[in-house]
């Protein structure tokens, strides 16, 4: 490859940018109007402007991406994460195109986004699944009476869709009638599908991850996990490599079970596939991201890895060699998102940035998107950039995030520096003992 357009913006194009021109592999930029004068714009060796501010008429829009890759002679498409990364009708344009999709298969993708498909996969690698519907529930009524054979609470989610759009916790007969036609309504808005099912619903368990690798000659490792389950609405906001909850016997099992799915699904790239551990320690399959996570760099500090370099090379045809395949975790790391974001009523809260004071220190990965003087739009996603520590162990890891989140300043906006440091010295993150409720039992609400 010689050069290769980012279909991103932010903080993940510019660590894609990164690697790159580390490869020596020239790099094309995509903006809209509002991201001219974005850090990924300056970054790259050259960019393409491919639209309006609005997201459906630049960063997904198909046509203009692939218009954006011809202008500019580009062998490959990195599609980063979120926007059209887990699109198979994109990657199959790619294809068909004659430019490479730095990805996994368009089959691959398509079988793992729709989530009834994928639990049916799992459950044919011999995967573990929450116990739920088989297939797409059509009706409340009929969602009711598959509840009583599940047994509450039951998941009300999303086939097609991900982030917690349209799922609905639901206790009793009631909760679903009451719910299940505006969830399929606003389901089949975002993703142009409404299709329905239930899972069982566990109360506060952790979300583990196992990262996976899988090149085109048959070779599928795993890295091992990342503990996700500081979340609110849905989405993560704090993440470490490894869990205080996995020992090494769960580990080997959980990343065997991941490597199984891959080499069913016949996967090639970097994937992720998602698990909810009980207390009980058992462990069920999620779903499977067919991408570059957001939280990629904890693994990569603890392996001493580049995954972003492996996407590439696998897409590339080259085979994994002795050196990843034998790459073994060492130390701890943590990674906070920060988000520009009211820190109590945990909402976007756009505008310009007049302060942005970064601390310098060894043993710190900071991957920003904005600098000082840069506006967060109400277009996209609020998150400003990523704050990643690594340490010999867990609580040297904590100490130093701790200590960067206090010489963090950002002016201008509310961010939600406040809840990050607060989460990084509550007793029970200190213990290591963390659950998906984690936030609204302790945060939700409250003054900070």
């Amino acid at each position: 490859m010689q050069k290769i357009l980012i279909a991103n913006r932010g903080e993940i194009a510019r660590r894609i940018i990164r690697t790159c021109k580390r490869m020596g592999i020239l790099t094309v930029a995509v903006y809209s109007e509002a991201d001219e004068n974005a850090l990924h714009v300056q970054d790259a060796d050259e960019a393409v402007a491919i639209g309006p501010s609005q997201v459906q008429k630049s960063y997904l829009n198909v046509d203009a991406i692939i218009a954006a890759a011809k202008a500019a002679g580009a062998d490959a498409i990195h599609p980063g994460y979120g926007f059209l990364s887990e699109n198979s009708d994109f990657s199959r344009r790619c294809e068909e195109e004659g430019i490479t999709f730095i990805g996994p298969s368009p089959d691959a993708i398509t079988q793992m986004g729709s989530k009834i498909a994928a639990r049916g996969i799992a459950k044919a690698a011999g995967v573990p699944i929450v116990p739920g519907t088989e297939e797409a529930v059509a009706s409340a009524e009929e969602a009711v009476q598959m509840a009583h054979a599940i047994g509450y609470p039951v998941l009300l989610k999303a086939s097609a869709g991900g982030g917690g759009i349209g799922m609905v916790v639901a206790t009793t007969d009631d909760d679903i009638r009451q719910t299940f036609e505006n969830a399929q309504k606003r389901v089949a808005s975002y993703f142009g599908d409404g299709t329905m099912y239930l899972e069982k619903y566990f109360l506060n368990p952790r979300h583990i991850e196992i990262q996976v690798v899988a090149d085109t000659h048959g070779q599928v490792i795993h890295l091992g996990e990342r503990e996700c389950s500081i979340q609110r609405r849905h989405q993560k906001v704090v993440e470490e490599s490894p869990s205080t909850a996995v020992s090494p016997e769960l580990r080997e099992r959980m990343g065997s079970a991941a490597v199984a799915l891959a080499k069913r699904l016949k996967y090639t790239g970097v994937g992720t596939v998602e698990f909810i551990l009980t207390d009980e320690r058992e462990f069920y399959f999620l779903e499977m991201n067919t991408r570059l996570q957001v939280e990629h760099p904890v693994t990569e500090e603890v392996f001493g890895v580049d995954l972003v370099e492996w996407q590439i090379r696998i897409a590339n045809g080259e085979k994994m060699d002795g050196t990843m395949l034998a790459a073994t975790p060492n130390g701890h790391a943590i990674e906070c998102r920060l988000y520009a974001e009211d820190p109590v009523r945990m909402l976007p809260s756009p505008g310009m940035i007049t302060r942005f004071d970064t601390p310098v220190m060894e043993r710190l990965r900071l991957e920003m998107g904005f600098r000082e003087g840069d506006k967060i739009t109400p277009f996209y996603d609020p998150m400003i950039g990523k704050i990643v520590t690594f340490g010999s162990t867990r609580e040297e890891a904590r100490m130093l995030m701790t200590e960067v989140l206090s010489r963090f300043l950002v002016e201008g906006i509310k961010t939600n520096l406040p809840l990050l440091s607060d989460i990084l010295g509550n007793e029970h993150f200190i213990r290591g003992d963390t659950h998906t409720g984690f936030i609204e039992e302790f945060y939700q609400g409250r003054d900070r």
